[in-house]
């Protein structure tokens, strides 16, 4: 899954919507498209594969039942680490997050 379709698979679950990505010309490269952001209704999505605020907010729309999934996955990304849950990143969190409410896509 490409950190792009992750940042708005988490917006769309926190209930953000119409989230696109914003595209602009890169004249630097011949003209290419270049994603510069993500936008929504409310403005730009936070950056929730870098941001552990980010992650932690997302992490609240979780209901109960979901927090057991949601740390078995996070352990197992973490290597079964003494302290995974204080060391995971942003993005080991956001990957535990997507598989919990069955929303992460293996790469094709």
């Amino acid at each position: 899954m490409t950190p792009e379709a992750q940042r708005i698979a988490i917006a769309e679950a926190c209930g953000w919507t119409n989230v696109t990505p914003r595209i602009v010309k890169n004249v630097k490269h011949k003209g290419d498209d270049i994603t510069v952001g993500i936008w929504s209704d409310d403005g730009w999505i936070p950056d929730y594969l870098n941001d552990l605020n980010a992650m932690h907010e997302a992490e609240k729309v979780l209901v109960s039942l979901q927090w057991v999934s949601y740390l078995r996955r996070l352990q197992t990304l973490c290597y079964e680490s003494v302290t995974w849950a204080i060391h995971a990143t942003a993005a080991q969190r956001a990957e535990a997050f997507l598989r919990t409410i069955g929303k992460w896509e293996e790469a094709k």
